[in-house]
């Protein structure tokens, strides 16, 4: 997992994800489920917004060839995406991500943050991931942040198998 996998490559047929497996368009599988919830309070800290907003969760499962590597669920905001294509899992997988989504919508992000720990997998972690209890997982919570500063969405947790994932991060120093 690259750091700079987010950087955006006008018309390519890919997403963050592919980029992460070095996986082609056709190599490339998504599971996706959605439903329209409100902020816990969990949730509504990680947004900055009121304890019961509406968002539309997204819940992911990532396939590499057929097996799966990654699943999440991504909260974007319903005031934002409702009646637009974002809302609808017909449109998924979309090329260039989420970023590429909000982008159609206007919404124009500047940041993204992440913000990782691991610890051994969940029952359900363990089924989704095809892996044993005794493989830990790497969790991570992911905000893409408008130019305006608002939290725009929320992926939490995003799960990728520990022992196979290598997160490599570049930063450029000015000295």
């Amino acid at each position: 997992m690259a750091a700079d996998r987010y950087r955006s490559t006008p018309g390519a047929k890919s997403t963050p994800y592919t980029r992460d497996q070095g996986i082609g368009w056709s190599e490339y599988r998504l599971d996706k489920r959605f439903e329209r919830v409100q902020a816990n309070t969990e949730l509504a800290a990680l947004f900055d917004c009121e304890v019961g907003e509406r968002l539309l969760a997204r819940h992911f499962v990532f396939y590499d060839n057929d097996q799966p590597t990654q699943m999440s669920t991504s909260y974007v905001r319903w005031s934002d995406v409702a009646g637009t294509p974002v809302a609808d899992p017909i449109n998924e997988p979309w090329p260039g991500g989420t970023r590429a989504q909000l982008a159609t919508l206007g919404i124009h992000v500047t940041t993204i943050s992440e913000s990782f720990t691991a610890a051994m997998p969940t029952e359900l972690e363990a089924t989704t991931l095809r892996i044993g209890a005794a493989v830990p997982v790497l969790r991570y919570t992911r905000k893409h942040i408008a130019d305006t500063g608002r939290v725009v969405e929320v992926a939490h947790p995003i799960v990728r198998r520990g022992d196979t994932t290598i997160v490599d991060f570049r930063i450029e120093l000015d000295d």
